[in-house]
């Protein structure tokens, strides 16, 4: 049994919350893949174009190309905020991986990035103050190692996320404007009744990213379940008596209750 777990938005492969996720699935007896997106990680000098958020093209070889290398039985695909969102634009196109998707989870995924944008934006000021910090880092390592490509001096000193994403994606990107990238990677309405896999999403009625109104416009469909709370924050989800989160065990039953579901079928169907 393979899981594969995407990370957020500047994140990575060594990020906490992923990190205590594959703990939890390989304690319960998964093989675990972590996926870095180009950029994240250790990674910014293995392609010499920047990373944005409608590179999906990539994100489906990546998983494809660790189902093939590991032949598993079976294959469980997680991921948070933006990896969310990617996890469910993937699940879209499972029909071209090496073996469909058992179940897909998807941990406060971004649905209208125009929205999330705007709640980072004029939200909590730490949010905001976290992410251009961690983005600029990210560009002056860029851009360090591709010299003769890039030069973000001008990001360098914006202190606005919707400035320094209006100006990448006109100078450094295939789209004419900030709206139409934005809505690249948009999952609302029609976007995924294409699910290939049972999907399941898990949002907070609390989280300060994503707005619990942009749930209301996915679509009612069989193969699209949601789990909303009350509290969790932005994939926190801290349990309440203790430092760990609600959401790695969560994973894990989800996994298994689509197993349980398919084994339970399985044998109907022989009898």
């Amino acid at each position: 049994r393979l899981a594969i777990l995407l990370h957020g938005w500047e994140g990575s492969v060594d990020s906490n919350y992923l990190l205590a996720t594959a703990d939890t699935l390989f304690r319960s007896g998964y093989d675990v893949a972590r996926l870095n997106f180009r950029d994240h990680g250790n990674t910014h000098g293995l392609n010499s174009g920047v990373f944005h958020s409608c590179r999906l093209d990539e994100v489906v070889a990546g998983v494809a190309e660790i189902i093939k290398r590991e032949r598993p039985s079976r294959v469980g695909l997680a991921g948070f905020s933006l990896g969310g969102n990617f996890a469910l634009r993937v699940a879209c196109r499972a029909n071209e991986l090496p073996l469909p998707l058992s179940r897909v989870v998807s941990v406060c995924p971004v649905i209208v990035p125009a929205n999330a944008l705007d709640m980072m934006e004029n939200g909590w000021a730490l949010y905001r103050h976290y992410f251009v910090r961690k983005w600029q880092r990210s560009l002056a390592r860029k851009q360090s190692l591709w010299p003769a490509l890039y030069d973000f001096r001008d990001e360098m000193k914006m202190s606005s996320l919707t400035d320094m994403t209006t100006s990448l994606v006109e100078r450094y990107t295939e789209f004419d404007t900030v709206e139409q990238y934005l809505d690249g990677y948009a999952v609302a309405g029609d976007r995924l009744l294409q699910l290939a896999a049972p999907t399941t999403i898990i949002s907070a009625a609390d989280d300060p990213v994503v707005p619990t109104s942009d749930l209301d416009l996915l679509p009612q469909i069989p193969n699209l379940d949601l789990i909303k709370t009350r509290y969790g924050g932005h994939c926190g989800f801290l349990d309440t008596f203790s430092v760990h989160s609600w959401i790695e065990p969560q994973i894990v039953r989800l996994f298994e209750y689509n197993h349980e579901k398919q084994s339970d079928h399985e044998h109907t169907a022989a009898a």
